[in-house]
């Protein structure tokens, strides 16, 4: 599909993934209409659009209060008539485990991760039966396939964001032109840890291979104009994934070793609520200011070294329960 004047609604569009997004599409010539949370942010992202020669409107609003979600379907509509695609991006995240004594962060993680893509689905489905066409976008993460155990809320609104998009699909089998597609990316460079909730008092950082938001709104206006089931970024995270399936014990236990080792610095940091109740008041920014706290090449020689030594601890498990079952009694 060629993105000239095609209507592209992106929630979440303030800052990062979002804001990325914004400006390719711009490039390619989509009329945008950009949803968050941050007024000042996301009317910044709408100028920057224009700059570029889209035409570009802002509609702050909430995903998790479905009014407000089915307005601004509405207003995509009195753009041309017709809504070609929506990117259901907006997310937040926090980090604490699932017990913590404070439990309302995560259930607002789980109400605009999960609660704010059905809304959304919700607000299009209509539109997309009338018109028979559209692409409706659910930006997950590759955690929509693997547990990782400070962000449990996360983790649960993304699995269950993929089992709202296979459901979707299968509603709408019948219209070869309506598509839903989940988006999968790895860690990006964006606000993301610095502006979630966090009770850990640790802050927290990108794990490498951090990959750029420009990157992946490449890929992701790449989905828009040639639609397929799922699309994972980058590719190579694929690799992790099925390492998980073969090995699932040993590559869960190199996770949470990474995760411990360099997800999180040792200076203090106050408990925070982070974006979860309200949004920043800071500026939008494509780019995060945390950078990895180890390099690619010591993080994957740390996690093949440990998963051998795993592996090698499981066969011997088994090799002395071998000998030991043949052993005369």
């Amino acid at each position: 599909m060629d993105l000239t004047n095609k209507v592209v609604v992106i929630t979440g569009a303030s800052s990062g993934l979002g804001r990325a997004t914004a400006l390719e599409l711009a490039r390619r010539g989509s009329v945008l209409v950009l949803a968050a949370r941050r007024v000042e942010a996301l009317q910044e992202t709408v100028e920057l659009c224009r700059t570029l020669g889209a035409r570009a409107v802002a509609q702050p609003m909430d995903v998790r209060k479905e009014e407000e979600v089915n307005a601004l379907a509405q207003l995509a509509l009195q753009q041309t008539g017709t809504l070609d695609a929506w990117v259901s991006n907006a997310g937040i995240t926090c980090f604490a485990p699932l017990d913590s004594e404070r439990f309302d962060e995560h259930r607002e993680v789980i109400d605009t991760n999960l609660y704010g893509a059905i809304y959304s689905a919700r607000a299009v489905l209509p539109i997309f039966r009338r018109q028979r066409h559209g692409t409706l976008i659910n930006v997950g993460s590759v955690l929509s396939k693997i547990g990782q155990p400070f962000v449990p809320s996360y983790v649960i609104s993304k699995f269950a964001l993929q089992g709202l998009t296979e459901t979707l699909r299968t509603a709408l089998s019948e219209l070869p032109d309506v598509h839903v597609c989940s988006f999968l990316p790895y860690a990006m460079d964006t606000e993301h840890f610095e502006h979630g909730a966090n009770q850990l008092q640790r802050p927290a950082f990108p794990m490498s291979p951090l990959q750029s938001p420009e990157k992946a709104a490449r890929a992701l206006a790449e989905l828009i104009e040639r639609p397929r089931r799922q699309l994972m970024v980058p590719r190579a995270a694929a690799l992790g994934l099925a390492l998980h399936y073969l090995a699932p014990d040993s590559t869960e236990r190199v996770l949470h070793d990474l995760l411990q080792k360099w997800h999180f610095s040792e200076e203090p940091q106050p408990d925070t609520t982070g974006n979860v109740h309200a949004p920043s008041d800071e500026h939008g920014a494509v780019h995060g200011t945390r950078r990895p706290l180890a390099g690619t090449v010591p993080v994957v020689l740390y996690a093949a070294g440990r998963f051998a030594q795993l592996q090698l601890q499981n066969a011997g498990s088994r090799l002395r329960g071998l000998l030991g079952a043949r052993a005369p009694t």
